[in-house]
């Protein structure tokens, strides 16, 4: 099946040749023709399999048909971050090219101003993160009753951030005769529910089980005490020969060391998290593309959705807490047909979350040994997992929970008086106590009558009586 069997307009068909693209996905084969009938629709599909061009395809040659009004956007499309929201508001223009559509990106991060202006002008389509465009609307910009069109994006990342009552905000100020598409990469019980709420007979689509990594990509394992994962890692990527890459942390200050870290070593190295500023991070997933950074350290921020093809490898220095992201984190590689390589370094300590990942994906991950190095025996078991928990469990309550461990301090060394109930041990204790340094004893009392008018103190002198007016007043 062809882009022209789908039903598609001419003028869009010219525009995916430009863009190089020979045949459907999957998942645009299923998507497509649903969206052309306005039926709504909850679709599952892995990452960077295509769902973008999925819903952005028939969309334009809906929203062709007619015109957009000043402040009454025809179509919203909602993403969890600013650089998904940035890369759609991309593939739509590239998309869209031959036609005459106009489109408002609305993000944080950036001033307002702009993006006032491009909804005053009228826009056909709002592609939004939930949080601005929440604060546009209260603002009086938008006018939401002519909206035809409603897409949640990445809807699993929504619930994970915690952006769901921004959508369902969103979704109570929308017209009810409105055509809605939902996707997501995993399909959880929470989006389930959100579907049953948001979608009207919806159509399901599943191109493959949400638990499968793809297939373009190569995946490793190293085996590495926590001690040396900074001298492992830089042996790894000299040894792979990367030519672009993305590396994966669990946390934003660790992204900041390691990439200061990298670029001390002579790599050519830049981060990205949600603390950086919106121009910042899009310059630098701006180099990532066009081929000026060979390393883009990161947060989970960048495992959804992001679109660079020319990404080789994509290194796990962190396991993943939750094994969804694992997922998410190697689909930024073997895009497009493209083979790729994703390495994951696993301490002792990790052997519980490459359980889960392992059993969620069903795939035996072989490892890779590092010349020069000995890896640690990691148990991944089922029977293991208590076992992890047990031993976290007791390195956070640490020795002051634990009173039979506690090393007895320095003052509890000293030998002190013991306490005795009896009257007799205590007169002693007292008697053999050190008596004080002279110059804090008290003095003796004087042997001589003290007179009487020392021993009798004066009578008070009576207060002169004040006979001066005081003015009213």
């Amino acid at each position: 099946m062809s882009f022209a069997d789908l039903g598609l307009s001419d003028e869009l068909l010219l525009a995916i040749k430009d863009s190089a693209y020979v045949e459907p996905t999957p998942i645009q084969k299923k998507a497509i023709p649903y969206v052309l009938m306005g039926r709504d629709m909850l679709a599952c599909a892995q990452t960077g399999t295509g769902k973008t061009a999925s819903f952005v395809l028939p969309m334009i040659d809906i929203l062709a048909q007619s015109q957009a009004k000043a402040r009454m956007p025809r179509a919203i499309i909602l993403e969890p971050t600013r650089e998904l929201a940035s890369q759609v508001s991309e593939s739509f223009e590239r998309y869209g090219k031959h036609h005459r559509l106009l489109k408002a990106l609305l993000i944080g991060g950036i001033s307002l101003t702009p993006q006032e202006k491009q909804i005053e002008r009228g826009a056909d389509v709002l592609i939004a993160t939930p949080g601005r465009f929440l604060d546009c609307y209260e603002r009086g910009l938008l006018l939401l009753h002519d909206v035809k069109i409603f897409v949640i994006d990445e809807a699993d990342r929504m619930l994970d951030m915690g952006f769901i009552p921004d959508v369902e905000r969103i979704v109570k100020r929308l017209p009810k005769t409105r055509q809605t598409l939902l996707f997501s990469a995993t399909i959880l019980p929470e989006i389930r529910r959100l579907a049953d709420a948001f979608l009207n007979d919806p159509k399901e689509i599943s191109v493959s089980p949400p638990t499968m990594t793809a297939e373009t990509v190569e995946q490793f394992l190293i085996g590495v005490e926590e001690g040396e994962k900074d001298a492992a890692f830089a042996q790894l990527i000299k040894k792979e020969g990367v030519q672009s890459a993305i590396i994966f942390c669990n946390r934003k200050k660790r992204v900041d060391e390691l990439a200061r870290l990298l670029k001390k070593k002579g790599f050519d190295t830049a981060p990205l998290h949600g603390d950086m500023s919106q121009p910042k991070r899009m310059e630098t997933l701006d180099m990532l593309r066009d081929g000026n950074l060979v390393f883009l350290v990161a947060s989970d921020v960048a495992a959804r959705g992001l679109d660079i093809p020319k990404v080789s490898h994509i290194f796990n220095y962190d396991v993943p807490v939750n094994p969804e992201d694992y997922i998410h984190r190697i689909g930024r590689t073997g895009r497009a047909g493209r083979p790729g390589r994703a390495l994951m370094l696993v301490t002792p300590e990790d052997g519980e979350q490459l359980g889960e990942i392992l059993r969620m994906t069903g795939e035996k991950i072989p490892w890779m040994p590092l010349e020069g190095r000995v890896a640690p025996e990691i148990d991944s078991s089922e029977q293991a997992k208590s076992k992890h928990r047990r031993q976290r469990g007791r390195k956070r309550a640490g020795p002051l929970h634990n009173k039979a461990k506690v090393a007895p301090s320095k003052k509890s060394k000293r030998e002190r008086p013991k306490k005795s109930k009896s009257k007799e041990p205590a007169q002693e204790q007292r008697e053999a106590a050190p008596t004080k340094p002279q110059g804090h004893t008290k003095p003796e009392e004087p042997d001589w009558e003290v007179p009487a008018f020392l021993a009798d103190p004066p009578p008070p002198v009576p207060r002169a009586r004040d006979t001066r007016r005081r003015k009213k007043g």
